[in-house]
């Protein structure tokens, strides 16, 4: 059985109180709990505070450029799709440079798990406005005042993504288990993760989202496989903010989908040296 020692990392240099250390012991709580064991896991991430949750785990690591973090990511899926992938990044990681990313890998189903810490600011780089800051938030990129910020669940869901989730750092068991069902859904599991800058954000506090944060499955008639239903509850913000599964459907993998993958794993194929050079003789 796999154990939380297994997943102890390095020591931690985030700063005391920060939001990713509820993310990291959910996520290690999570994989435990799956009985995965390490070497089955490859976490990939972009730059900045959340690029370093890797380093403080024990897996299958790969850093990317900022933005990058999705293509490398889906890239080692469809080489080896026998590995847990998770993908994590922060929300100008995600959002800013890694948008158009994040798209294509919502229609494309790819099946990884990315996870987005969103502390609705740039933390690594001191404070400057990210795509997910509140209307009116001022930082010294916004003296007066952060624009119309980016809905990702909105855009995820009008993606089509297969699962939309939203979690709380703050709610380490809720979110170990909503990164469980995002491990073990066929196809792509977007995790918004609402996540406390303690240095940069004094407005979005742990007792700010404390006190409007509420668990969709403690909704008797929600449902996540309705569409429309799920896209109003995405655009809850506020006095409310609802946390939990947002939108859920089935729909084939981009890997299930392709030819290659029909003999297994391309890491385990045999490589056919002859046809490599047909190949490079058609072409060059």
């Amino acid at each position: 059985m796999v154990a939380m020692t297994d997943y102890a990392g390095s020591k931690l240099a985030w700063c005391p109180g920060c939001g990713n250390f509820g993310i990291l012991s959910a996520v290690n709580k999570a994989l435990v709990e799956l009985n995965i064991e390490p070497h089955r896991v490859l976490m990939v991430s972009g730059i900045g505070q959340a690029g370093k949750l890797p380093h403080y785990t024990r897996c299958n690591i790969l850093n990317m450029l900022h933005g990058r973090t999705l293509p490398a990511a889906a890239g080692a899926k469809i080489a080896n799709p026998e590995l847990i992938v998770i993908a994590v990044g922060g929300d100008g990681d995600g959002y800013g440079e890694g948008g158009n990313h994040f798209i294509h890998a919502m229609r494309r189903n790819h099946d990884i798990t990315y996870l987005v810490h969103n502390n609705q600011v740039y933390g690594l780089t001191k404070g400057q406005a990210s795509p997910t800051s509140d209307l009116g938030f001022v930082t010294k990129t916004t003296l007066r005042g952060a624009t119309m910020p980016l809905n990702p669940l909105a855009l995820a869901i009008a993606c089509d993504a297969s699962f939309v989730g939203r979690g709380f750092a703050g709610d380490v068991e809720h979110l170990a288990n909503l990164i469980k069902m995002g491990i073990t859904h066929k196809g792509f599991a977007f995790i918004d993760v609402l996540q406390p800058c303690v240095i940069f954000n004094r407005k979005n506090t742990y007792n700010w989202y404390r006190e409007r944060v509420y668990k969709l499955e403690e909704e008797t008639n929600y449902d996540p496989s309705n569409k429309a239903a799920a896209f109003n509850k995405a655009q809850e913000w506020g006095e409310q903010i609802p946390i939990g599964i947002i939108y859920r459907k089935q729909r084939p993998t981009f890997e299930e989908q392709l030819p290659a993958l029909d003999k297994g794993p391309l890491v385990k194929q045999k490589i056919e040296i002859g046809r490599i050079e047909e190949l490079l003789d058609e072409f060059l």
